[in-house]
């Protein structure tokens, strides 16, 4: 059936937006999608898994990716790092009075002297002068980068609480916020049950926040995003299906790689861009299970897990959440769900 956007709007209250952490990554609250439906901490995670599971995680790190300076002719400019391209060039959010011209020279930081190459799309094409590393340049100058419905600057804790536990390869913009919730004694819970782990990287993009701008659906183009799925977790995944295993999500990052991995009809080892889009009625090749933040309204996410889970099922979830006072988006609370099977 065709879906527009309004299929996927509701009703949030603007204090139900978390502006900042909780106390420690496991205080936060835990909703089962299920019948009934289960209000649980995340601190019982344990709880909803069993031996033989496999947890696949975004081990992805994000980058001090927001940069503030002047153009060579005074006016005022913020910089988005996107994507690094290579040690010296990224792609880039630039806001501005007025758009910066191919030529253009950025002084940011008072410290980094950057040209404006071009544009690619709706990004701008940068290059950084100098040999140090772009992404160690990144995080000696430049800022955390907060999503926008935080509202206000990224402090001192945020350096280590918008990073999972396990973040190792820098290359994103936002974090893989179902990951925020793991600390070391969880994870060390899980693994004594006999719970796997395993991990891929998927580099989160700043287009995750883009509103999506069409009513019809089948319009939209989902932004690009570059993953990388080792070998080990392939065959880790081979070896939990044919164990009779589930294969759980954790975010939806993670499922996107994985899924995007998948897309021939067999999970493949390796790097490449994932465009992919999924609606209701998509076939899931990979994911079993998902623990994922709530989204926003009218979003590519919620879309996703809308058909994982079912589109009755996330309605009646969301609405429970809202009544209920559940935190919401990256500082917020989680969800468990489970792949609903199509109905032929």
């Amino acid at each position: 059936m065709p879906w527009t956007l309004e299929d996927f709007d509701y009703h949030l209250p603007e204090q139900l937006i978390a502006q900042a952490p909780l106390a420690n990554r496991t205080d936060s609250r835990l909703l089962q999608v299920a019948q009934p439906l289960a209000d649980l901490h995340f601190a019982d995670l344990p709880s909803l898994l069993q031996a033989g599971d496999l947890l696949v995680f975004n081990d992805t790190r994000v980058l001090h990716a927001r940069l503030y300076g002047t153009k060579a002719s005074g006016g005022q400019v913020e910089v988005l790092i996107e994507r690094p391209l290579g040690s010296h060039e990224a792609l880039a959010q630039i806001r501005a009075s007025k758009s910066p011209k191919p030529g253009t020279w950025l002084r940011l930081e008072d410290a980094l002297d950057v040209e404006v190459l071009g544009r690619s799309g709706e990004f701008f094409h940068l290059r950084f002068t100098g040999d140090e590393d772009l992404v160690d340049l990144l995080e000696r100058h430049g800022h955390l980068p907060l999503p926008p419905y935080i509202e206000r600057a990224a402090g001192d804790s945020d350096e280590s609480r918008y990073q999972t536990v396990f973040a190792r390869n820098p290359g994103s913009v936002a974090a893989p916020t179902a990951g925020l919730h793991f600390d070391e004694a969880l994870l060390a819970r899980i693994d004594v049950m006999g719970v796997q782990r395993a991990f891929v990287t998927l580099n989160v993009g700043a287009g995750t926040f883009q509103p999506v701008r069409v009513h019809d659906l089948s319009e939209h183009k989902m932004h690009t995003e570059r993953y990388f799925v080792p070998q080990a977790t392939v065959d880790a995944i081979a070896a939990t299906q044919a164990a009779g295993g589930r294969v759980i999500c954790v975010g939806t990052t993670s499922m996107r790689a994985l899924e995007s991995a998948a897309r021939s009809g067999t999970l493949q080892a390796g790097e490449a861009e994932s465009d992919l889009f999924i609606l209701p009625g998509y076939h899931f090749q990979v994911a079993d299970a998902l623990i994922t933040n709530f989204h926003l309204p009218k979003s590519t996410l919620l879309m996703l897990v809308s058909a994982l889970a079912g589109m009755d099922e996330i309605r009646q979830a969301y609405a429970h959440a809202v009544a209920q006072g559940y935190r919401f988006f990256s500082y917020g609370d989680a969800m468990f769900l489970t792949r609903k099977a199509l109905t032929p």
